[in-house]
């Protein structure tokens, strides 16, 4: 049986997911998105679970799509077989939506390279936190590429357009202390891991239905008018007043004792 290319375990209300492939500094086969979609679908199935860490094995976090998986082959229709459109309309994009859309909060624990998509994919999570040695690159310019993965998207809505343009375009390494600074990430640890299952701990024990609905209300805020966002912010939280973790919040507030949220 071949090694999985996604590791899945569980730390008390915290899911840890490892994109395994260390050899090719987790770079993204077909099988690996299939291999994370399946631990994405673990983690929603489990009520208990109410965040989320990604992270890569060995050295790299991810160093984007497994270029070997293209054909290249001479011979007829080389142009049509190797087009990078199907594997990102197949695979980058639904694994970018998935980790848009789940219920839990999510961070990348950004242990090394992340480069390409490996780059989006920390910036599609919801906090990133990085070891000091990891490093961002746009590496698609230097293969005749575009960003893809939501990445021209990201980047802008992170950097603004003259940070994003200028990484983009030259391909240029973004280290982690300057991916702070600049607001690409939010925090540099020497054991990210371990600084990020705290985080994750820590969000787990926190309204978990809220923390979604921030998230969508904050990533949807530049899609809207003031006046349009202020309706959304009244319609997400008269929803918000409706669930447990608001009662609960509330009520142990007025008794001065800590709040007991269940996610709910």
């Amino acid at each position: 049986m071949s090694e999985k290319t996604v590791l899945y375990e569980v730390s008390g209300n915290v899911a840890l997911v490892t994109l395994n492939r260390p050899q090719a500094l987790n770079s993204f086969t077909r099988k690996m998105h299939h291999d994370l979609w399946a631990a994405l679908d673990q983690a929603e199935a489990d009520a208990n679970i109410r965040a989320l860490v990604i992270t890569g094995a060995g050295r790299g976090f991810c160093a984007g799509a497994d270029l070997s998986e293209f054909d290249f082959a001479e011979g007829p229709d080389m142009v049509a077989r190797a087009d990078p459109g199907p594997v990102i309309e197949q695979a980058f994009n639904p694994t970018t939506r998935r980790l848009q859309q789940l219920r839990m909060p999510t961070i990348a624990a950004v242990n090394g390279v992340a480069a390409g998509a490996g780059a989006s994919l920390v910036m599609t999570c919801d906090i990133a936190i990085a070891a000091p040695a990891a490093s961002f690159i746009q590496a698609f310019s230097k293969i005749g590429l575009i960003p893809d993965a939501g990445s021209s998207w990201f980047l802008v809505e992170r950097l603004g357009l003259a940070r994003a343009m200028a990484l983009a375009m030259t391909g240029d390494k973004l280290p982690a202390e300057q991916a702070k600074e600049w607001g690409l990430i939010w925090d540099v640890a020497d054991d990210c891991l371990a600084a990020s299952m705290a985080m994750a701990q820590k969000l787990a024990a926190m309204p978990t239905q809220a923390l979604v609905a921030t998230r969508a209300l904050l990533r949807e805020a530049g899609a809207r008018s003031l006046n349009q966002q202020l309706d959304a912010e009244r319609d997400t939280q008269s929803a918000m007043g409706k669930t447990h973790d608001y009662i609960e919040g509330v009520t142990a507030f007025l008794q001065k004792r800590p709040a007991q949220f269940t996610g709910q």
